[in-house]
């Protein structure tokens, strides 16, 4: 799917965001991008159509999960691996990642309301300007006591 036009390239990212989550699976399969399964998930709104756009721009040369603004509020991600993923200003309002491994990952005005990251693993993960109320992380998750702090400060819940 390599340097098709924009516009192909948009059509084809609403193609697949209309397919079902099996139908969906087996395309990322084909273009040998299925490790990102959650894509499976995600629903059909301007955000993901620009989001899925990035991952078949270049799906031979995609190393790491670009998903900057997307809409994965509301989902199940559960154990996903989104190791440094750039989460900017993504909407995760709402979201489960219980024990995702979300290294080094980018929540620079992430939306992370409501969300459950309990037994994630947070290591080197950047929160600037992230919005955090009542998110529920647990204890131990790789976060700098600095960091701990911040969250905290901003309505982040630590459970333990």
């Amino acid at each position: 799917m390599l340097n098709l036009p924009t516009q192909d390239l948009r059509n084809i990212a609403i193609q697949f965001l209309e397919q079902s989550p099996p139908q969906r699976l087996e395309i990322l399969n084909n273009l040998g991008i299925a490790r990102y399964e959650f894509l499976t998930k995600v629903r059909l709104n301007e955000a993901n159509i620009i989001c899925i756009m990035r991952f078949f721009k270049s799906p031979s040369q995609l190393k790491f999960p670009n998903l900057i603004g997307a809409d994965l509020s509301g989902l199940i991600l559960d154990g996903v691996n989104l190791i440094r993923g750039n989460l900017s200003e993504a909407n995760l309002q709402g979201s489960s990642l219980v024990n995702a491994d979300l290294l080094f990952a980018n929540f620079t005005k992430a939306d992370l309301r409501n969300a459950d990251l309990q037994g994630t693993t947070l290591n080197e993960t950047i929160w600037f300007e992230t919005l955090v109320n009542k998110c529920q992380l647990g204890l131990g998750t790789g976060l700098t006591q600095l960091q701990h702090q911040d969250l905290q400060l901003r309505g982040a819940k630590f459970n333990s």
